[in-house]
């Protein structure tokens, strides 16, 4: 299958601040789990530097732990801190560079044991702390920005939820309120990288165990909630869905990312299930998906101007060349995404 010109909008350059990308394709963050003790090594450097020399133009890394003892409950998952950790991503970021890419961490907590509403404010402090540790650490080994995980029920998240926030204090309550935590890890964040370090915050609708939950309901709310995010100093926000093509809200054809751009002005990254036959939930039921859906409509709405960015998952983990191949019309050459892909660095 040959798209020609009709995905030429994917691959116009874009300008985030300081940052200049040669394309509007981003490697999602996608966890491993191949950081033997939170230490990233030769291996992991190859699996970035081989999308990097493929044409993506930015790379958002799988999620990496905060400091925080809570932060992780997987042994090989990245961590974001201790001497030979950072050592392995200053690696990672000198091959991607090497190879004419740009890369960002995915900060993360994924909030293990749910404890939101046990959090002193003193542990809140510490945890808000320990972000921007990690961001810091990040401008300092090279990296070209951070992405902030407030998605996918992890601990960010866990606060905006009003049925897993139950505080009555100054971060539960209201919609407002809930947001505050996120609100302290991007302003603290900020506080440590300076004016010009891209911050990405990642958000989502959805849960893992409901996909047709809604955090808003509708554009009013999305609104209400995005504002405190947006002041915090956001530079874009990465916005989560299942399936790309889905509009958010009834009476308009905008998806998550659409919706968020155009209440917030930011630039946004759309993703869900691009690039695989079927959504990504489907595949690990179904088989395998070849990469073709929605393909044209997308980059269509991209040129319509409606989100800035495309973020590719499953699709770019098992296919490090998906975007030179569609940039240069060998689709046919697609390598389908199996589960099994899922226990390789390919």
């Amino acid at each position: 299958m040959l798209y020609s010109n009709s995905v030429q909008s994917l691959f116009e350059p874009i300008t985030l601040g300081n940052l200049v990308l040669p394309n509007r394709t981003v490697m999602a963050p996608m966890t491993r789990g191949m950081s033997p003790n939170g230490v990233p090594g030769p291996d992991v450097a190859g699996y970035y530097r081989r999308r990097a020399e493929n044409g993506v133009g930015l790379i958002v890394t799988e999620g990496t732990v905060v400091d925080h003892a809570d932060a992780s409950d997987q042994q090989n998952v990245p961590h974001f801190y201790g001497e030979e950790a950072l050592k392995g991503w200053a690696h990672v970021v000198s091959e991607v560079h090497a190879a004419g890419g740009k890369i960002m961490p995915q900060i993360w907590h994924m909030g293990v044991k749910g404890q939101v509403n046990d959090y002193s404010e003193s542990d809140i402090a510490g945890i808000v702390s320990a972000f921007a540790q990690a961001a810091a650490e990040a401008k300092r080994i090279g990296f070209d920005g951070i992405e902030i995980h407030g998605a996918h029920g992890y601990l960010i998240d866990q606060f905006f939820w009003e049925k897993t926030n139950q505080r009555t204090d100054r971060y539960g309550g209201s919609m407002l309120a809930r947001t505050r935590f996120a609100e302290e890890v991007v302003r603290a964040c900020r506080k440590a990288v300076g004016p010009d370090f891209p911050i990405i915050l990642r958000i989502s609708q959805w849960k893992s165990s409901d996909y047709t939950a809604k955090l808003a309901k509708t554009p009013e709310e999305l609104e209400h909630f995005l504002a405190p995010l947006l002041e915090a100093g956001v530079d874009l926000f990465h916005c989560s869905t299942r399936r790309f093509w889905e509009p958010e809200f009834e009476g308009s054809d905008l998806n998550f990312a659409g919706w968020v751009k155009k209440i917030t002005g930011k630039p946004t990254i759309t993703v869900g299930s691009v690039g695989l036959d079927d959504d990504f939930m489907a595949l690990f039921t179904r088989g395998q998906g070849a990469g073709n859906a929605g393909i044209e409509g997308l980059a269509q709405k991209l040129a319509n101007g409606e989100f800035d960015l495309v973020a590719i998952g499953r699709a770019l983990l098992v296919d490090p060349a998906w975007v030179s191949k569609i940039r240069d019309g060998r689709t046919e050459e697609w390598i389908p995404f199996t589960p099994e892909a899922l226990q390789t660095l390919s």
